[in-house]
C-alpha cells in the first residue's frame, strides 16, 4: 500500500500546474468507506472525489493513469467553471 502523499504527489504530476492554479489539493483514505478522497479547492470552491482502489492501483503502479487524469480533469472543469 502507498501513503496519501505518494498518491497526491501522482496527480501532481499528472497535473503539474495545480499548485500554480491556486488549486490546493489534499488526499486522503478513508478507512470506512475503503476509497481515496481527493480534494480540491479553488477560491472557496471545493470538490472531494471517491477514488476506489483498484483506479489508484492502476496508476500509482504506472500501468495506468488514464481514469485518474480524466477524474481529476473533471474536477477542476468543476471547480474552474467550465462544467456545461
Amino acid at each position: 500500500m502507498y501513503s496519501d502523499q505518494e498518491l497526491c504527489e501522482k496527480i501532481k504530476a499528472l497535473y503539474p500546474d495545480i499548485g500554480e492554479c491556486n488549486i490546493d489539493i489534499e488526499v486522503e483514505h478513508d478507512d470506512e468507506k475503503n476509497v481515496w478522497i481527493v480534494d480540491l479547492k479553488k477560491e472557496g470552491h471545493e470538490l472531494k472525489h471517491h477514488l476506489e482502489y483498484p483506479d489508484a492501483d492502476l496508476c500509482m503502479e504506472g500501468n495506468q493513469c488514464v481514469s485518474l487524469a480524466l477524474e481529476v480533469a473533471q474536477l477542476r472543469k468543476n471547480i474552474e467553471g467550465k462544467q456545461y
